[in-house]
């Protein structure tokens, strides 16, 4: 769950995660937020609770999750202030009723879905923060094609995981044929954007800098053990890890150069 909750003299407060906690700093100051997959709600409970935020949509998908999300609520006395709903994505959501949309703490294909059926609703909002589990670099591309440009990104490490989240905003779509691209770069250096963020590494961010050097040597021994079979499908992967290694490399090489 990755939430503990800390007894004051006269009141309950809630302690989040690293990755929650990550997702709550990036939320711009006095917006209503709707967070979609809010599981045990724990995160809207938070921006109400320091006064961040005045108000919160907590949607889920699942019975459980949203059952859950409405006892923790209730028992920080928050009922007036967060509000929740079943739904499917942004199914349920009434355009207007936030100014930031939190989608997190799942797979990056299906939130391509949940933004692209969410259309119009999706595009209304003043800022998005998003944090895809996986299938990330695909998601990168997914945000420029549909015209969401990332202004923000922030990463941290938890519990032998890496968390990778960014903010967003709608500023229209590119013209045909310049979709997903990079102007000011070549083809190498937007893959390096793609696979580990532009501003990530633009900013050197430490855990960034972390995730690369562990990837590299998870990268390393998993080729150290197909070079030893001799089979097509071997070959394929070790070209696909071999390409992989060559971005870890000159990814890295961008740290170096502040050193």
């Amino acid at each position: 769950m990755g939430v503990s909750v800390k007894m004051g003299k006269t009141e309950k407060t809630v302690a989040l995660s690293k990755r929650l906690q990550m997702l709550a700093d990036m939320v711009s100051p006095g917006s209503r937020v709707a967070d979609v997959g809010c599981d045990h709600g724990f995160l809207p409970i938070y921006l109400v609770q320091t006064g961040k935020c005045p108000g919160c949509l907590a949607m889920d998908v699942r019975n459980g999750p949203l059952s859950g999300a409405e006892e923790h609520i209730a028992s920080f006395g928050l009922g007036e202030y967060i509000a929740t709903r079943l739904s499917d994505g942004l199914s349920a959501y009434r355009q207007g009723e936030a100014q930031t949309l939190v989608c997190s703490g799942m797979g990056g294909r299906l939130m391509e879905r949940i933004l692209a059926e969410g259309g119009e609703k999706s595009r209304s909002f003043s800022e998005l923060i998003l944090q895809p589990q996986s299938e990330i670099p695909e998601f990168r591309r997914f945000l420029r094609k549909e015209g969401f440009a990332v202004i923000q990104e922030e990463a941290v490490y938890e519990e032998g995981k890496y968390y990778f989240a960014m903010k967003a905003v709608f500023r229209g779509k590119e013209p045909l044929g310049q979709q997903g691209a990079f102007p000011e770069t070549g083809q190498e250096t937007e893959e390096l954007y793609d696979r580990y963020g532009k501003r990530l590494l633009s900013d050197r961010h430490p855990v960034l800098k972390q995730y690369l050097i562990s990837r590299r040597q998870a990268v390393e021994g998993i080729l150290e053990q197909l070079r030893q079979k001799d089979t097509g499908k071997s070959e394929a992967r070790q070209r696909e890890l071999s390409r992989e290694k060559a971005c870890l490399e000159s990814a890295l090489g961008l740290f170096a150069e502040d050193c």
